[in-house]
Order: structure tokens, then sequence, then C-alpha cells
């Protein structure tokens, strides 16, 4: 399934497609009349020297009868507004343009867009002119350019409106972002409005046909699910959910582990947009009161990834909910420096995969990045000399050299049966994917017994309590001891937005608030730490990606000694900390202190 029929959101052209904002590159000398406006901000920046006399010559002609400040920007000779440090931000291009127009610099993240402002002037308009509006005060409009050199660009504005114009200047990020959020929210409003009138003129209407109204084969309504499962695949969501309301459908995507909300469908439309997702995942239509599972393969090119979507649909109360767990087949395994361990954690866990047998546990909640870090050790690990072979459910990256397989309960192929015939299969290295039962413990333990190094992951809360979840599971005391080599313990906590965190002077109190021992509290007192604003590059979130913060537990003589002997996890962890493991507090606290996450976000993620 591909979202040919689904329009260009990005504001990409197609192939083929020519766009009004792309600048020819004149040759020198071509007998084209330079913009006198160029021509003036030329001569400012060579005034100051900010750049060498051939790059701006360079940028001169590139720029043509256009704008210098892009060609300057494309060339990568400056930067704009938002991405200038505070201490050169007079350097800023931007902030050149702006002082000599003699126009103030807009920070959009401060500001705020408002809705009625923005709606003022056609969207149109505003993608030509690279321009937001961003608030409206009595008959003033406040409107944020890119490009204050861009006189057409500004008149167009000025005739597109009745109310004064008073010009800022943004960095043009910033602006297509809120450009970007205005034509999506826009986009559907309109469909679940059409869909909403066609059904109408359905009922109206004398006719017994029903495909206006099942949801299967109506044009409107199928729209409206692709830009949905789109919008999904543009922001970077892990999972989609559709969940009934009493007056509602409402939408939320799952974002760096988050749920946010970004639309509400009409309640009568309900029954239209689960029935077009049950058709999609080849589900039964006609069953509305047993849970189904399913899954979508499709290709959103707009979106640039190649998706493996699971669909599961529950029967609640207020109607049928549909989650969507949407996984990137064309997205690259992370390394293991992208991963965000620590220099000493990561120089052990390399030594520890480089052993020729043992058992790596990786443990966490579910969606704390355990398959991932697998991946990242697998990456590291793949050699022509060795055979890998991974069991898993799903497979979430295609590895090249990697022999995997795809769990089928339905068809008998379970981990456990895969695990039987890969131990005939001359394997060196084993990854299976999640120790569910203890069948699969114990095959995966013996194995590692065995002249193999194996990977999993558990679900517990630390690296101790894995030793003893394998206890309880039914493996034999003595077998974990042996097999296992470490325990790798893992959260996933957001990063701050870099564009927009601010930094602070923390105090005893907040650090007793976000849960600090009186004694780290007094240690740090007055340390300057970072916190969240929010901005549109993070979409107001103040967030953007996340990093995993680390617990490793390196099995020693006397951990193997505890763990055969059924010792309890208080036993463990003690003896543990003693040889050196650090708590994922401990890591977190680090990660805190260096700029990368906030104390409310660690707070958030370790209990």
């Amino acid at each position: 399934m591909e979202f040919d029929d689904l329009p260009n959101l990005r504001g990409v052209p197609a192939e083929g497609e020519e766009t009004s904002s792309a600048r020819p590159t004149p040759p020198p000398g071509a007998g084209i009349s330079p913009n006198p406006v160029t021509e003036l901000v030329a001569d400012l920046l060579e005034t100051t020297g900010l750049v060498a006399p051939d790059r701006l010559a360079a940028a001169r002609s590139r720029a043509g009868t256009g704008s210098i400040a892009e060609a300057l920007v494309d060339e990568r000779l400056a930067q704009p507004v938002a991405e200038t440090p505070p201490a050169t931000a007079k350097s800023s291009l931007g902030r050149i343009q702006a002082d000599h127009s003699h126009l103030p610099t807009v920070d959009l993240a401060a500001e705020g867009v408002d809705k009625a402002a923005a709606q003022s002037i056609p969207t149109h308009v505003l993608e030509r002119a690279v321009a937001i509006p961003y608030k409206l005060e009595e008959n003033r409009l406040y409107v944020a350019v890119a490009d204050p050199t861009n006189v057409q660009a500004i008149d167009e504005l000025r005739i597109a409106t009745r109310h004064t114009l008073e010009i800022g200047v943004a960095p043009p990020e910033d602006i297509e972002l809120e450009l970007k959020r205005i034509v999506r929210a826009t986009e559907a409003w309109e469909r679940a409005a059409l869909v909403e009138d066609e059904l109408d003129e359905a009922e109206a209407g004398d006719s017994d046909d029903l495909e206006a109204d099942d949801g299967v084969s109506d044009a409107p309504l199928v729209r409206l699910v692709n830009s949905i499962i789109l919008q999904a695949a543009e922001d970077g969501a892990s999972d989609l959910h559709f969940d009934p309301q009493d007056d509602a459908l409402v939408v939320r995507l799952r974002i760096d582990g988050v749920l946010h909300e970004v639309q509400r469908i009409p309640k009568r439309l309900a029954p239209g947009v689960t029935t077009r997702l049950k058709v999609l995942a080849k589900l039964d239509i006609a069953e509305r009161r047993k849970p189904q599972d399913g899954r979508i393969s499709l290709n959103a090119k707009a979106a640039g990834r190649l998706l493996d979507i699971r669909v599961a649909v529950l029967p609640t109360v207020e109607g049928e909910g549909v989650v969507m767990r949407l996984l990137d087949k064309s997205k690259r395994a992370p390394t293991l420096t992208e991963l965000g361990l620590s220099d000493e954690m990561r120089a052990q866990f390399e030594d520890i995969i480089r052993k020729p047998t043992g058992a790596l546990l990786v443990t966490g909640p579910t969606g704390s990045g355990k398959s991932t870090t697998l991946y990242a050790a697998l990456t590291e690990m793949n050699r022509p000399e060795i055979n890998i072979i991974t069991v898993e459910d799903p497979v979430e990256y295609r590895l090249a050299g990697l022999n995997q397989i795809q769990v089928n309960p339905k068809a008998g192929l379970t981990f456990a049966s895969s695990l039987r015939s890969i131990l005939r299969s001359d394997p060196d290295v084993l990854m299976v994917g999640e120790i569910r039962d203890v069948e699969t413990a114990k095959i995966s333990i013996e194995a590692a017994l065995t002249g193999h190094f194996v990977l999993s992951t558990l679900h517990t809360n630390d690296a101790p309590s894995a030793l003893t979840r394998l206890n309880e599971m039914g493996v034999e005391p003595f077998l974990t001891g042996s097999a296992v080599t470490a325990v790798l313990a893992q959260r996933l906590v957001r990063k701050l937005c870099t564009h927009c965190c601010e930094m602070y002077m923390a105090t005893q109190q907040e650090m007793l608030d976000a849960r600090f021992t009186a004694e780290q509290a007094a240690a740090a007192d007055g340390v300057g730490l970072y916190r969240k604003r929010g901005c549109p590059r993070c979409n107001q979130t103040g967030y953007k990606g996340r990093v995993g913060i680390y617990q490793l537990m390196i099995m020693s003589e006397d951990l193997s000694r505890l763990a055969s002997q059924h010792a309890s996890r208080e036993d463990i962890e003690r003896a543990a900390l003693e040889a050196g493991m650090k708590m994922l507090w401990d890591d977190g606290l680090a990660k805190v202190t260096s700029g990368l996450t906030s104390l409310e976000e660690l707070a958030r993620v370790v209990v």
C-alpha cells in the first residue's frame, strides 16, 4: 500500500515538479541585473568581515536576483537566528538583516502563534512568503518573516490582509514548522467535515447503497485515515492510538515515549474509521465483540519510511479502540556510541560481547529500548567469521549478514521451537527477542553453557532482579549462576531540546521534590542544571529524541555463588554495589548534570 494520493504536506516538490523557491545559479557575467537589496546586504557583510571575500562573491553569484540570505545559509556560510549561540548572536545573518532593516527578531517559541492570527492570511500566501502571523492586536497583525529583504513577498502579505502589518524576523525553520502544523490541522478538519457532509447527503437520499456508510470504500474517509497514518509516520511516532470516548474518537501519537492528542474525530465517524483500519489489516469487519490482531505493510513515501504496522483492535464500553505499532523497516540499527552509554560502561559492554560463550540479558519495562540495545550489540559483533541467528517477534531491524527468524505462533514457530532447530544450525551467537516462558529460558541458558553466546531480554525493574526472575521461571539456580555473564538494565529518558532548553540554579528544595536524598541535595546545592521550555522544533514539549540510562551488573564469583544459592534480590544487589555497580538513578543524574535531560524527566522515568 502506498500513499500516492496524499497531499504533499512536507512542502517538497514531487519528482519532475518545479518549485517557486528554486534559485538558478547563473554563471558570472550572465547579464542578470543584481537585486539592489541583495547588493546592500552583501556590502554590509563585506564591511563586517563575517564572510571571506571569495566565499561572499560565490554566494552573490549563486543568489543572482534572489535572496543572498538564503544563498549564504545554503552554502553553510551563515546560520539562521535560532541556531546562533547567545554569545555570538550579533554575528547571526538573520540578526544582521533585522538590524539593518530596523526590524525586531521574533522568538516564536516564546511568543507563541495565535490561531486566529495564523488563519488571517491564506496558507498558500504564507508558504510563498515563508511567513507566519503570530499575534493580532486590534487592527495590527504581527507577522514573522524569514527574509526581510524579500520586498515582493512582504507586499503580497499586505495585499492579502486588511490589517496593518508589523513585520519581524524569525528563523525559516521555526516558520516552516508552524506552517506545517497549520496545514495539518486544516487538512484534518476539512477531511472530517467532508466525510460528515457526504454521510449527511447519503442519509438524506433515497438510495439503499451502503457503501457510503460502511467506511470501506468511502473516498473521503479513506483519505482521512491515510492522512492520520502519514502524520504519525512523519512525526516519528512509535504508536498510533484511536481511543473511543463518549463524544469522539480521540487520535493520539506516542512520540518519544509520551502520548500526545492530535485530533478528535466526531463520534458518528468512529465506526467507519475502525472499519477502514480493519480492512487495511485484513481483519473481520463484522466481528465487534472480540479482540483482533493484524498487520499492515506500507511504503509512506512522503514520510520517507517503510513501515510494518501491527494492529490491535480491542472492544471497549465506548466502542472499538485500535492501537497501531509502527515499525520502521528502513531504519538503521544504532551503534553502541549512539545508545548513550558512558565511556566506562561502553568499554565494559564491548568486553562482554567479545566473549565466545555466556549470556547477556537486557532488562527493563516495555518500550525501554531493550531490543535496540541488542541490535547495537549485534552490529558490533557482526563479522563474516561468525554465524549469528536471531529469533524475534517482530523483526524490527534488518541487518545484513544475520539469519533473522520471525516467530509465527499460528504456524507453530515459537521462541522455544525455533531455538531447538537453531541449535542444530551451527550458530556462534544467538539473539532471543524475549524470554517469555520456562522452556525458552532453559534452552537459552543451556545454550550459553554449551559454547554459544546468547543475548536476550527480560521484563524486570533492575539488573539484580533478572537472576531471581530466571529462578522463579524454573531455571535451576546453579545454571543461572554459571551461564549469565552480565545483566544490563535500562530506561529511556527524553532529551532536552537543544534549541530552547534553559539553564537555572537548582535549589535544595527542587532536588528534594525530584526525589534526591538530603545528602545529594546538599552536595549539589546551587549547581547549574537545565530544564525544558518549548519551541516549534520540539512541538512545544521541550524535548526532542531520547537517550538511555543504564545499570550494568557484571557477574563475579561472589554474584555467581549467590545466584546458585538462590539468594534474594536484596543480597544480590548489595554484593553488586560493593563490586562497583551503579544504580539507574546515578547514571540518570550524570545525564542531568551534563545537560542531556532534566530532573523532572528523570523523576518521571525512574521510580
